[in-house]
């Protein structure tokens, strides 16, 4: 529900947008949803013995910041991920027990399952996830809640489908 009315708003503001810069420019604009899919690139580049921290860009762009476990050979719970390449898919609040807001499942992780991106601000909150924020401290993440919400309106606008995920260390 809440999705299909955040799609509602975005294209109500779209088409109000392409309107009026085709009326000025007669020309026509491509929509962002007839792009061939939302690409998330996550630069992991400070690593601790508590945390490791990134950047997340959006087909191209830098977005925010990440924060994950340290790596500890994809042990389940406690380690990040191994660095490659991922599906990812939008997962609804009723799809969880834990997470009543939209949020990301990265898909076909080797040896593990569950791996979200999701609100949290230190290595304890990830349990082997991706958290997302806006600032970053030594193993800490700020304005999380904030991040999380601006991604999601960024992939829906982007259309929120085909949506990949490459993890790479600096």
């Amino acid at each position: 529900m809440l999705l299909q009315a955040l799609l509602r708003a975005l294209k109500r503001n779209e088409r109000e947008y392409t309107q009026k810069t085709q009326v000025k420019d007669r020309t026509a604009i491509k929509k962002p949803t007839e792009d061939k899919g939302v690409n998330l690139l996550l630069i992991r580049d400070t690593f601790t013995k508590e945390s490791t921290i990134g950047k997340l860009f959006i087909n191209g762009e830098s977005f925010c910041d990440t924060l994950e476990n340290p790596w500890l050979d994809n042990q389940r719970n406690v380690s990040c991920i191994p660095e490659g390449q991922y599906k990812v898919r939008l997962r609804l609040p009723r799809e969880s027990a834990t997470r009543d807001y939209l949020h990301l499942l990265v898909q076909d992780v080797p040896n593990r399952s569950y791996i979200l991106f999701h609100i949290g601000n230190t290595a304890k909150d990830t349990s082997g996830c991706i958290l997302v924020g806006n600032g970053r401290k030594q193993d800490i993440v700020e304005n999380s809640r904030l991040a999380m919400d601006l991604v999601m309106q960024e992939i829906i606008y982007l259309g929120g489908e085909n949506i990949n995920l490459i993890i790479k260390n600096k």
